[in-house]
């Protein structure tokens, strides 16, 4: 009696497959990849890298980036904010800057009316 064998050939076996890439050649490099590459001279460093190759994840908007956090949300606020679409997030923090704005507004004014009604200590 003979065995059946059952597993797969490697990918070594064959050509890629779908959804495979062929590692057996270099990506071609221009001239933009070299401009932003780091420049050393021994292990001295003449000019520190630059460019999308140095970087990871997206870049910050604004003068502040912004902290990943996590939160949880009733399901209703969060299948409301992805009904809207992509973006969802970056609505709900709209959503949560514009309460925060309006939350010291009005506790800078309740300090103003509080500064109002202490009686006056005139030297």
């Amino acid at each position: 009696m003979s065995r059946k064998t059952i597993s797969k050939p490697s990918s070594a076996e064959g050509a890629p497959g779908p959804g495979e890439e062929n590692f057996d050649e270099a990506p071609k490099l221009d001239h933009a990849f070299f401009e932003g590459a780091r420049i050393r001279i021994g292990k001295r460093i003449i000019r520190e890298a630059t460019g999308t190759y140095t970087q990871r994840g997206r870049p910050p908007l604004g003068s502040e980036a912004k902290v990943q956090q996590s939160l949880r949300l009733s399901r209703e606020v969060l299948d409301h904010f992805r009904a809207t679409g992509p973006g969802w997030q970056a609505r709900i923090d709209e959503v949560l800057r514009r309460h925060v704005a309006e939350a010291e507004a009005k506790a800078a004014g309740e300090r103003r009316v509080a500064e109002a009604r202490e009686p006056y200590r005139g030297e």
